[in-house]
């Protein structure tokens, strides 16, 4: 070796200078972002007339009002960056591009996707414009995966929003979406059966999709709109719960996880699982089929159209309930402005945003909105495939090879809209569209915003671009806010698979994966192995290059470091390491007035009754309280309460009593929870809650 390097060293140094050069230009190349899209009115679409009664006539911001100066960046984003952010893929893939344009409702001619059905959902509807030809809805995209077109979701699908006040609808970007996931896409499933059991709407969508050009034949559009209702229909029978979403909140990390413990399954786990429910020959049978360790998409489904008619309700029941867990937590979205500055994000602080972090969180939230996860084995990967590999915790099955977790996210998008969500500032109250702050009243509340929340809720000036968030985490029992959201995170366990064997890092130190872990555990694993697979669309040297690219960037730009967590909550140990998950985050309240409804999971609409206590038993009965039922979905604002107007049989109903949808703690105001010193504080009048709510919009 050493005299052929001798031999050869001029050839080997300009091949080097060769291939640096090429990897600066694929990495100059592919970060860089083409903010092309210029419409001022950020794609938004009148809508004169809503069955909400929440139409609108205006844009804000845009040219028709004065202030457009200074309005346009009014979040620190011009439109151009808003555009790029709303259509930027992530590589979500939720069906095929051309089913989506083509299907119409289950009962109609009328498209799915037309605006009057969008709004319906609470999803934006959206104009054609330079990067939305198709006029989607907002956070709908094309994303292009190994040559196939799908529809898919971007960040904005969930965090973006309209504030309807005076018909002027508000457009606040990175704010909670009103939307109804659920609902959605059980819909969505049942326009695609009724399409393939009614001859005439077959005919229709098969000759127009094919007449699109990305199919080749009626027959082959038929079966992939099978396969699509298996999927959708897969996807919505894992995540059954008795618990009703409704609007504006989903349990985003219950059907993440889900998505894990599907894709993790091997043959062995599903060969044993199917003999608690089918005879020995009946799932010997089945599981023959299966080639490999690894269960694939596509093989997932092949297995339930198998086990389906064998099966009746109950024993179909259990067994969707020995691998997955219910997602029966919905909480609201997440607002994002900040989120970059985070020491830790989402409700409980579940994810650490030091160093690659956003990376792999990012990640994360794509697995569970349909990114294609086409994970296979590889028998003898090459030696920088094995140093990543090891990086990565993974170590060989017992058949002696590893497995490669190829996927459709899309790493360096999900870099660039992270670095883009830096510049994100929260939203200052419109007074060119809302009623003016009452200066002296806010005045008035900033000292008891002081004394009754700002220990937790700490000060943020919002556009230093040197920012910090200091998360502040109280433990459930001192909070007392509802805990389901915190425990799920906790206590959901599934089966390993091919994760099983290897080794993650859960703070206090590493854990062995073995045969049953904690989901929490799994998604981190599987998270990171996704991360440290190149992009499979890109060529070998030019897929390694952007990965590198990807991974120093993400490393080098993020300047926020692991840190300890601040709070009253339970600390991390050897015996309980996902102990401090067990609390709820207090956050800077900069741009709260434009994320109702309140609190981790939704449970009061306004921040006057965020004020009030819930109603207990003995209470006197002329008392102003919490609501205890209320309904969600209309984006009419209320600038006095400062929240959404709830109006009966409007949207859906949010009934408090139900699992996950307690209203009871943080009732600070009412003079029922304690402080961090654990001094209970006199209760508020009207005239201080009013004045608070005042202050809070100055934020």
């Amino acid at each position: 070796m050493t005299s052929f390097i001798k031999k050869h060293w001029v050839k080997i140094l300009l091949l080097l200078m060769f291939l640096s050069l090429i990897f600066s230009i694929f990495s100059v190349y592919h970060t860089t972002v083409q903010y092309d899209d210029k419409d001022p009115n950020r794609g938004a679409v009148i809508i004169e007339k809503t069955s909400f009664g929440d139409g609108f006539d205006k844009i804000y911001p845009s040219p028709d009002f004065k202030d457009w100066d200074t309005a346009q960046t009014w979040q620190g984003w011009t439109p151009e960056q808003s555009m790029w952010y709303y259509n930027t893929t992530q590589g979500s893939d939720l069906l095929p591009y051309d089913f989506f344009l083509e299907l119409e409702q289950k009962n109609s001619k009328e498209l799915f996707r037309s605006v009057a059905n969008v709004d319906e959902y609470r999803y934006i509807a959206q104009k054609q414009t330079d990067s939305n030809p198709d006029g989607l809805p907002l956070g709908f995209v094309k994303d292009v995966y190994k040559g196939k077109e799908y529809l898919g979701f971007t960040c904005s699908a969930c965090h973006a929003s309209q504030i309807v006040y005076n018909r002027v609808a508000i457009r606040v970007d990175g704010a909670p979406a009103m939307s109804d996931m659920d609902t959605f896409l059980v819909d969505m499933q049942y326009a695609i059966k009724h399409t393939l059991t009614t001859p005439e709407k077959l005919a229709s969508f098969t000759k127009r999709v094919v007449a699109r050009g990305n199919f080749e034949s009626v027959e082959e559009v038929k079966t992939k709109l099978e396969d699509t209702k298996t999927n959708l229909f897969l996807y919505n029978k894992i995540n059954e719960t008795d618990v009703k979403y409704g609007y504006a909140r989903l349990d985003a990390f219950g059907r993440i996880f889900n998505r894990v413990l599907q894709h993790v399954m091997n043959k062995d786990e599903i060969h044993n699982l199917l003999k608690e429910v089918l005879s020995q020959e009946e799932s010997d049978e089945i599981i023959k089929t299966i080639d490999s360790k690894i269960i694939s998409n596509k093989q997932f489904d092949h297995l339930f159209k198998r086990i389906q008619p064998l099966l009746d309700g109950e024993q179909l029941l259990k067994l969707r309930n020995a691998i997955f867990n219910p997602p029966d937590a919905p909480v609201s979205y997440p607002f994002l402005w900040d989120t970059p500055q985070h020491g830790y994000v989402q409700w409980n602080g579940i994810a650490d945003n030091g160093g690659v972090g956003p990376l792999g969180r990012n990640a994360g939230e794509v697995l569970g909105v349909f990114g294609t996860l086409d994970w296979i084995e590889e028998s003898d990967p090459s030696f920088i495939r094995k140093f990543l590999l090891s990086a990565a915790g993974q170590s060989k099955q017992a058949n002696g090879k590893y497995v490669s977790f190829e996927s459709s996210v899309d790493v360096t998008n999900l870099r660039l809209i992270e670095e883009q969500l830096k510049s994100l500032h929260s939203p200052l109250w419109p007074e060119a569209v809302l009623p003016k702050i009452d200066q002296q009243l806010a005045k008035t509340g900033e000292p008891i915003f002081k004394n009754y929340c700002s220990s937790c809720h700490l000060p943020i000036d919002r556009t230093d671009p040197m920012r910090r968030v200091v998360g502040q985490f109280d433990k459930l029992s001192d909070i007392g806010t509802d805990k389901k959201m915190a425990m799920n995170s906790v206590t959901a366990q599934g089966y390993s698979g091919i994760l099983r064997g290897n080794y993650v890092d859960v703070g206090p130190g590493n854990v062995y994966v073995q045969k049953k872990m904690p989901v929490a555990t799994l998604l981190t694993s599987a998270v990171k192995n996704v991360v440290l697979t190149p992009d499979p669309d890109k060529l070998f040297f030019q897929g390694w290059f952007v990965w590198v690219s990807n991974m120093w960037k993400s490393k080098t730009e993020n300047t926020v470091k692991s840190t300890l967590k601040q709070g009253t909550h339970d600390l991390k140990t050897r015996i309980a390491p996902y102990a401090d998950l067990t609390a709820y985050k207090g956050r800077p309240l900069n741009g709260i007035w434009a994320t109702a409804p309140y609190l981790h999971n939704g449970y009061v609409p306004t921040h006057y009754e965020l004020l009030l206590p819930k109603k207990r038993p003995g209470d006197p009965e002329m008392g102003e309280y919490r609501p205890d039922e209320f309904w969600l979905g209309s984006r009419q604002f209320d600038p006095v309460k400062v929240g959404f107007i709830t109006k009966a049989g409007q949207g859906s109903k949010f009934i408090t009593h139900l699992k996950a949808n307690g209203n009871e703690g943080h009732e600070y105001a009412a003079g029922i929870t304690a402080q961090r010193d654990g001094k209970v504080l006199p209760a508020l009048d009207k005239a201080k809650r009013m004045a608070l709510v005042e202050y809070l919009k100055t934020l």
